[in-house]
């Protein structure tokens, strides 16, 4: 359960991450677009951890 929490973060934080320079008029294939979206990545695997830290599955 402690993957597929982190894995369903990853996907979240990942996809939020890439949508935020289209709100300012960007691209989805800019490079901004991929830079945000391996730091929401980051941010997904971070907060799946600790959900599932806080869930007690780890």
């Amino acid at each position: 359960m402690n993957k597929f929490i982190i894995g369903i973060g990853i996907f979240v934080g990942s996809t939020i991450g890439s949508y935020i320079p289209v709100l300012w008029g960007g691209s989805l294939l800019s490079f901004t677009s991929i830079l945000f979206s391996v730091i929401g990545g980051f941010v997904g695997i971070w907060l799946g951890y600790r959900v599932s830290k806080y869930l007690g599955f780890i």
